[in-house]
C-alpha cells in the first residue's frame, strides 16, 4: 500500500461511509446517534448536519484501502474487507447489532448439495470462485490445500450450478440463500463485523482523534439502546413495596428511585428490554405501581 497520497482540509474529518448492504443501517445509527445524514442518489458526497465531518460514500470494499492511505481519516466497512486489503489501519470500534443489521457475519466455503465434497480437504486441486480472494488463500494456505482461487464479479452462487467452478466463498447471515441454489455449507472461513476504522496519522491528530472517539461514544450509545426502553412509575414509598417492584424489573443497572413532591409516593425509572414490555406491565400494575410511562431511547451511554 502506498502511504498518504492526500492531506485533508484542516478543521474537517474526512468519513467513509459504506454504500450498499450496510448504508441504510449506518445512515440509521447515525441518526439515532445525533447526525442527520442527507443522500442525493446521484452523488457519493452526502450531507451531514456536523460542520466539522466532510462524509463520502464508497463501497465498503474499498473503505479500508482509502483510510490506510489517508486519502479518508476514518469509515466503517467490515472487517472482511480490512483483512482482505491487508489494510494497516486502526481498528477503533465494533459496531454491532443484530436489529440494525450489522450482526456479526461470516463466510463460508460451499459446494452442491449433491456432491461428494465433505470438506475442505476435497478440494484439493479444485476451482472455487469468490469475491474475498485474498482471505480464502490464507484460510486454504492454513489447511495445507492447494486450489485455483479465482476472483467472482457477482452471481457466484450460480456458477457452481452452471459447472464454472468446484466450490465457493460467499457471505452469508442465515444460509438460506445457499440452500435456495441448492449449495451446503462445508466450513467457515471467517467471521467479520461491522468496524470503525481510522487512519493511524489521523489517530496522532488531537481533534481528529477527539472528533473520532466523540463519534464513537454516540454510535455506540445509539447501538445500545436498540431493543430497550426506558420505563417509569410511581410506588408508594414502602421499603417492602419498592423491593417487591424491583425483583420485577430486569433492569440494566439497579434503577433510579427518586422522591416526589407527595411523600408518600417515589418515582422509580429504569431500562428494560422492549420484548419484556408487555408481559412486565401488566405484573407491576398488580404489584402496585401508578402512572406507568413506556418511552423509547436514542442512546444508552454509561
Amino acid at each position: 500500500m502506498s502511504k498518504t497520497r492526500a492531506k485533508n482540509t484542516e478543521g474537517k474529518l474526512k468519513l467513509g461511509l459504506p454504500k450498499g448492504s450496510l448504508q441504510e443501517a449506518t445512515i440509521r445509527m447515525f441518526k439515532k446517534a445525533g447526525f442527520i445524514i442527507t443522500l442525493n442518489q446521484r452523488s457519493y458526497f452526502p450531507s451531514i448536519d456536523d460542520k466539522e465531518i466532510d462524509p463520502v460514500l464508497l463501497r465498503a470494499q474499498e473503505v479500508s484501502r482509502y483510510v490506510e492511505e489517508g486519502v479518508l481519516d476514518c469509515g466503517i466497512t467490515g472487517n472482511d474487507w480490512v483483512m482482505e486489503n491487508k489494510s494497516d489501519v486502526i481498528r477503533a470500534a465494533d459496531l454491532v447489532y443484530a436489529k440494525q443489521k450489522m450482526q456479526p457475519v461470516r463466510w463460508v466455503l460451499a459446494v452442491p448439495q449433491d456432491s461428494s465434497f465433505k470438506g475442505v480437504k476435497d478440494l484439493d486441486g479444485k476451482r472455487i470462485a469468490t469475491e474475498l480472494v485474498a482471505v480464502t488463500k490464507e484460510y486454504l494456505k492454513k489447511k495445507r490445500i492447494t486450489a485455483d482461487v479465482e476472483f467472482s464479479w457477482g452471481a457466484t452462487e450460480a456458477k457452481v450450478g452452471a459447472g464454472l467452478v468446484d466450490a465457493i466463498v460467499e457471505l452469508t447471515e442465515t444460509g438460506s440463500s445457499l440452500k435456495a441454489n441448492k449449495l451446503k455449507i462445508i466450513d467457515t472461513v471467517c467471521f467479520s463485523t461491522t468496524q470503525l476504522i481510522v487512519n493511524k496519522t489521523s489517530w496522532k491528530d488531537s481533534f481528529k482523534r477527539s472528533k473520532i472517539e466523540n463519534i464513537i461514544l454516540l454510535l455506540q450509545g445509539a447501538i445500545l439502546s436498540e431493543g430497550k426502553v426506558g420505563i417509569k412509575m410511581n410506588i408508594k414509598n414502602d421499603p417492602a413495596q419498592i423491593r417487591k417492584i424491583i425483583k420485577l424489573l430486569p433492569a440494566l443497572k439497579n434503577p433510579t428511585i427518586s422522591e416526589l413532591g407527595d411523600k408518600g409516593w417515589v418515582a422509580l425509572e429504569s431500562v428494560i428490554d422492549e420484548l419484556v414490555v408487555r408481559d412486565l406491565i401488566p405484573k407491576l400494575k398488580k404489584a402496585g405501581a401508578q402512572g406507568i410511562i413506556e418511552y423509547p431511547l436514542n442512546k444508552v451511554i454509561y
